[in-house]
């Protein structure tokens, strides 16, 4: 029996597809623009997202930094039009491996350009921008619970027994020594039946409100292919956010857990300072430390909640009163702003900071800026002395920057702290503020510094009131914004923080986009 023919490759498709992969192999950035259809249909996808849009393309490929050596072993080609192909072909990876492309190529004008690509990339053991260390599982629940079968992915600040703490760095992994016992919010989880599946990315010493981390790759966020995915709890949650693990515990100073919860369309929630014990977590700013958790679903974030706390520390207020804070909502971007009124709608009360007593946005966020950097410089400054050149330049500006405070600025921070988190906590109680968790949708990987400075001085604004009156803060998945997520967030009193997370649901059940979860909190 003769074996059928191949197609014949249109003239000039090949040598196409030879250009591209050289390309590839260079990252020649201008010629890999240059191969895709510069269009806003154009589509390029993989096993982190589907990218629309030449412009989306490229920036991702902007941010991506390269791929491994590899070279074409095997082309089939299918003409489909006089101008328009489908190829498909097998890569061989230098390093082992092998992977999939299958793209459709269209000739415009006598030059052959990919209008849309699926890249199925070579097998591996884990993603090391999300984990430093996995397991199946890598430490096994040692109870039974309301966690059972559930998966943790346990940020790289808590102390895991037999294993070191890293902190997002990796000088300081080196010197670590392996923990003897696990942290106590590590072992609450293990207890109810949770087990853990590895220990995850941070930034640098939880000082980052972006994800990214120049010593291990930024994390993906699993929402929005070509953004960041927030910080400083990021491989935390973008392991819930991909469905490799169940739970993200996290750790929230400004807005560590709220804000990869809200760039990510996820569940997550500060708890009520000092609630959960911290022995155990490195620390970044004791002051406002919290222990956190991001899910995909309300229940499974009430259940770790009380999973890690006595039933007693828990108060249900039923008859707290939901208003928005109007200098918060201000402070969203426009786009946001409508989105939250379209949830929220016309009928819950507005209240200002001064109707509550409490001082404007500015003074809290320099509140929380200046304690937060002493702390900070406390805790890990020695260290980074003795290490010079070991912290990424963003983190390392930073905390030389902490360190440089007035010191009559940082004696009035500290010294009026208190009194400000006493007059919070008085405001809200018998309340439910409601505000957007973040100005707006996550930035994209290709944003500068002085554009991620800017949002993160905007959010800092909208973090710092939880964080330094203490307070219990969740984020829900509520609002669309670009067709990207931005969180709802519910600040209440002291121990309300079960409450918070029915509240948020109620919220988002009586008015929220309908693909979001809305089975009750049980």
């Amino acid at each position: 029996m003769t074996e059928p023919t191949p197609p014949t490759a249109p003239d000039g498709l090949l040598q196409a597809l030879d250009a591209y992969e050289s390309a590839l192999m260079t990252n020649d950035l201008d010629a890999l623009d240059d191969a895709f259809v510069r269009s806003p249909d154009t589509l390029r996808g993989d096993d982190r997202g589907l990218l629309v849009g030449h412009d989306a393309i490229s920036a991702f490929r902007g941010a991506r930094g390269g791929v491994a050596l590899r070279h074409l072993e095997r082309v089939e080609v299918r003409p489909l039009a006089d101008d328009l192909a489908l190829v498909v072909s097998v890569s061989a990876f230098a390093a082992g491996g092998s992977g999939l492309q299958t793209q459709l190529w269209r000739r415009t004008e006598g030059t052959w350009r990919i209008e849309a690509a699926h890249v199925t990339g070579r097998p591996r053991a884990f993603d090391t921008t999300i984990w430093r260390t996995v397991g199946d599982p890598l430490v096994p629940a040692t109870g039974g619970g309301p966690l059972d079968g559930t998966t943790v992915a346990v940020k790289d600040l808590y102390a895991v027994a037999g294993h070191p703490v890293g902190a997002g760095n990796p000088t300081y992994l080196r010197a670590s020594e392996p923990q003897p016992t696990s942290a106590t919010a590590v072992a609450a989880l293990l207890a109810a039946g949770a087990s853990v599946r590895g220990i995850a990315r941070t930034d640098e010493f939880a000082y980052n409100l972006t994800g990214r981390n120049e010593h291990h790759g930024t994390p993906p966020n699993g929402a929005v292919a070509t953004a960041l995915p927030g910080g400083s709890s990021s491989g935390s949650a973008s392991a819930v956010g991909l469905g490799t693990a169940d739970i993200g515990l996290g750790t929230d100073t400004a807005g560590s857990v709220r804000i990869p919860a809200s760039y990510q369309g996820l569940w997550g929630l500060r708890t009520t300072h000092d609630a959960v014990p911290r022995d155990g977590l490195l620390p970044l700013a004791p002051s406002f430390d919290t222990v956190g958790w991001l899910t995909r679903d309300p229940g499974l974030l009430v259940r770790a909640l009380e999973a890690s706390l006595p039933s007693d520390a828990l108060d249900d207020p039923d008859t707290a009163a939901p208003a928005v804070v109007a200098e918060l909502l201000a402070a969203a971007d426009p786009a946001t702003q409508d989105a939250f009124r379209a949830l929220v709608g016309a009928d819950v009360p507005v209240v200002t900071l001064a109707d509550l007593g409490i001082p404007p946005l500015d003074d809290l966020r320099e509140t929380m800026r200046l304690v937060q950097a002493a702390e900070a410089t406390a805790a890990h400054g020695p260290w980074i002395a003795a290490h010079p050149g070991a912290l990424s330049t963003v983190v390392g500006d930073r905390f030389a920057a902490a360190a440089a405070n007035p010191p009559e600025q940082v004696a009035d921070a500290v010294a009026r702290l208190a009194d400000v988190r006493g007059g919070i906590r008085a405001a809200v109680v018998g309340r439910v503020l409601l505000f957007p968790t973040a100005p707006g949708p996550a930035p994209a990987l290709t944003a500068d510094t002085a554009e991620l400075e800017r949002v993160r001085t905007a959010t800092t604004a909208m973090t710092s009131l939880a964080s330094v009156g203490g307070l219990p803060a969740v984020s829900a998945p509520g609002l669309r914004v670009a067709d990207a997520p931005v969180g709802v967030c519910a600040v209440g009193a002291p121990g309300s923080d079960r409450a918070l997370v029915r509240t948020a649901e109620r919220v988002l059940r009586d008015g929220a986009d309908p693909r979001l979860p809305s089975d009750p909190v049980d």
